[in-house]
C-alpha cells in the first residue's frame, strides 16, 4: 500500500478506534476446567477473555489446523537462543498473539526474565471489561 502524501509529507497516522463492551464480539464460552480437563459450564466477560488468553499462550502457532494461522504464540522460535536477543522477540511474539483478540486493549507491566534454562513472561493485560496477569513460563529447548 502506498501512504498519502499530505502537504507536510506522507500521512502515517493510524486510525484511532475504541472497542467497548456492548459493540464487542460475544465473550459467552464454555468454562474450560484446566485441572480436570473437562468442560464444564459458560464464562463470560473477564473471565472469558482470561481463558481465551491463557488458551492463545498454551497454543502454538501453525501447530493445529483447526486454528488460524494468527492464533497461537510462537514461543519455541526464541526457546534456547540467548536471552539478551530473545527478549524483545519474545515480547513481539506475545503481544502480537494476544492482541488478536479485539477484547484486549494493550499488554503492561511486561516482564521477561531467564532464570538458567527457564523463561518467564507475565504481563497484566488491559481488557473492555477489566485488567488481568497472565504468566507463562517454559524451558529452553522444549
Amino acid at each position: 500500500m502506498i501512504p498519502a502524501i499530505g502537504r507536510s509529507g506522507p500521512v502515517t497516522a493510524a486510525l484511532e478506534t475504541t472497542v467497548t463492551a456492548s459493540e464487542a464480539s460475544p465473550g459467552l464460552t464454555y468454562r474450560l476446567d484446566w485441572e480436570q480437563k473437562r468442560i464444564s459450564g459458560r464464562v463470560d466477560g473477564l473471565e472469558a477473555v482470561k481463558q481465551a488468553a491463557v488458551k492463545v499462550l498454551q497454543t502454538g502457532r501453525y501447530e493445529h489446523l483447526i486454528y488460524s494461522s494468527d492464533y497461537g504464540t510462537e514461543w519455541n522460535l526464541v526457546l534456547g537462543q540467548d536471552g539478551l536477543l530473545a527478549r524483545p522477540e519474545l515480547r513481539r511474539l506475545v503481544s502480537e498473539a494476544l492482541l488478536q483478540d479485539e477484547r484486549i486493549l494493550e499488554l503492561r507491566d511486561v516482564e521477561i526474565v531467564w532464570n538458567g534454562d527457564t523463561v518467564s513472561f507475565s504481563c497484566t493485560a488491559v481488557t473492555i471489561y477489566g485488567d488481568v496477569e497472565l504468566r507463562k513460563e517454559g524451558i529452553a529447548g522444549v
